[in-house]
């Protein structure tokens, strides 16, 4: 090769290593910025969705910021609608801009979880997920195939953020991904796992339904008597692992609630519910008319599976499960794992109350657990607000959040914000 020829080669050579460096891999989804979705089946004729939406943020190339994993609860609310277009997203259903996005700071991978949720699907001779465990395991057989697809990622620090379900979906899932990197070799970066108004100990948000009342003068004592009293039923169905019959208790709970607290919205007991409002997490009939319509098309996913704002049939088969504790998972999170583990909670919440979440942390043994408990809780101010509290040891951080009930992403931006900078140290 002449010396003309072999200049040509190598400029060719950093060429082509410029190239992979600078250009990002995306597609136009549905409002700004780069993004890729696909279907992966993680098991025989069950198929998870995600949909990446890449950082907008002022950054040279996307692995400049970390990957943030959003978990929607339910089970069986899609991360697709709720998750974009309700909290974290660019844009809301009228295309108008939300200043909270998170894809501002950080890359954001929602997936709709379990099977059968949001564009997830499950063929005829496909099978749902019947437990929190098969929920983990196909999770992690989607970063599985995710990751090979986009090796970028592999390097990229990864945290998997949540909310209600999610509190027991993803510290499952965590665990998983974190025993497939030791086991399997699997390349991820994975550095927390956060979750918000949790789910992970449902005899605990439902012992703490009436003295939580109570003391907040929503009900008087005969309907703290009435609500102790079924509580207490259906903690002795736990106690004695009648998690179906436990489950048909839990809605009986509600009803009594509904009946001596006049119908106080279970998912922010301060705000204001007209008598004709009726409200179902994750079911906003404007919200699918817009999925069906707007985002199928846009995705080009026309000849796939109708998105399904919550599919009864996942909540069906997961009955056997849904009272079932999640805490052991957060213990072997903290003492098996390097992995920091979040808590945060709107403390104008019922349904996942946070004095019933602070009794199960309180329960947690691990080695450094003395770390925490005599940790000192700060006040957290933003621009000179109190927006809450926070609480840090032994690699649990808990964050009270005033002025947000289950929703705190929707509900208390500022103080959302200031719990995804601290995991992720964005920007």
């Amino acid at each position: 090769m002449h010396l003309s020829e072999n200049k040509n080669h190598i400029w060719a050579c950093a060429l082509c290593f410029f190239l992979s460096q600078t250009c990002v891999q995306g597609r136009v989804g549905l409002g700004p910025g780069l993004q890729e979705w696909d279907y992966v089946e993680v098991r025989e004729g069950a198929h998870l969705f995600y949909w990446l939406l890449y950082t907008t943020g002022n950054v040279t190339h996307f692995t400049e910021r970390p990957l943030v994993i959003w978990l929607q609860g339910g089970p069986g609310v899609a991360s697709t609608g709720s998750g974009i277009f309700e909290q974290l997203g660019p844009i809301d259903i009228e295309g108008r801009t939300r200043e909270s996005s998170w894809v501002e700071h950080v890359n954001v991978l929602f997936v709709d979880s379990p099977v059968g949720t949001g564009f997830a699907y499950v063929e005829q001779h496909g099978r749902y997920a019947r437990n929190n465990r098969q929920i983990a395991l196909d999770l992690v057989q989607l970063m599985k195939q995710f990751l090979m697809k986009y090796p970028d990622f592999r390097k990229v620090p990864m945290h998997i953020f949540s909310e209600s379900y999610g509190g027991k979906m993803a510290p499952e899932f965590a665990l998983e991904l974190h025993l497939a990197k030791k086991r399997d070799g699997l390349e991820c970066e994975l550095k927390s796992v956060v979750v918000g108004n949790p789910w992970t100990s449902p005899l605990d948000s439902i012992l703490s339904y009436a003295p939580f009342l109570l003391q907040s003068g929503i009900v008087d004592d005969d309907g703290y008597r009435r609500i102790s009293r079924l509580a207490g039923e259906l903690a002795t169905l736990v106690y004695g692992k009648k998690w179906l019959r436990a489950l048909i208790k839990g809605t009986e709970v509600q009803d009594e609630i509904a009946t001596s607290a006049g119908g106080v919205f279970l998912y922010n007991t301060q705000r204001r519910v007209h008598v004709d409002e009726v409200y179902r997490y994750g079911e906003d009939p404007q919200m699918s008319n817009f999925m069906r319509s707007n985002v199928t098309k846009a995705l080009g996913l026309a000849d796939m599976p109708v998105w399904m704002e919550q599919n009864s049939t996942v909540f069906e088969r997961l009955s056997q499960d849904i009272f079932k504790p999640a805490n052991h998972i957060v213990t072997k999170l903290l003492e098996e794992t390097p992995i920091q583990v979040g808590i945060y909670s709107g403390i104008l919440d019922l349904l996942c109350a946070t004095p019933g979440t602070v009794n199960w942390i309180s329960r947690l043994k691990w080695s450094r657990s003395s770390q925490y408990a005599k940790a000192p809780r700060t006040a957290i101010r933003i621009d000179g607000m109190l927006e809450g509290y926070e609480k840090h040891g032994g690699r649990l951080s808990m964050f009270w959040v005033f002025r947000a009930g289950h929703l705190v992403q929707q509900e208390n931006p500022a103080a959302m914000a200031y719990i995804l900078r601290y995991f992720t140290s964005y920007g």
